[in-house]
């Protein structure tokens, strides 16, 4: 069965911390990416790691404070969010999706987990 799901996520306040999981099911050969939906506007990619190299990319607007990490042994990717800011309140969805490289781009990822909300109180 193909499925993503993640965890992890709830409230926290402003410069606090929160450690998603990405569970992959059938996929864990796929590049995985995060990706948030705030109320009103669009989803946006956060965050990715490849499958071929490990290599990792991310948004402007969370490097140095998120870090991406997989565990192949449990077919999960982590999204350590550090330094958490109210700006960061959302859905934060994972995916997966082909290619030798990752993106953040989410027309690149066919599938998808049902989200994790994520809330940052100021």
């Amino acid at each position: 069965q193909l499925q993503l799901v993640e965890s992890g996520g709830g409230l926290v306040q402003s410069g606090g911390s929160l450690n998603l999981s990405c569970v992959a099911y059938g996929l864990d050969y796929l590049n995985i990416g995060w990706f948030r939906q705030a109320p009103g506007k669009e989803r946006e990619g956060v965050s990715c790691i490849s499958n071929s190299d490990g290599d990792t990319n991310y948004a402007d607007s969370v490097k140095g404070r998120f870090t991406i990490s997989r565990d192949r042994t449990k077919n999960t990717v982590y999204l350590q969010m550090n330094s958490l800011e109210p700006e960061d309140t959302a859905l934060y969805y994972c995916a997966a999706g082909y290619g030798h490289y990752c993106s953040i781009y989410r027309w690149e990822y066919p599938y998808w987990g049902q989200g994790t909300q994520v809330t940052v109180s100021s």
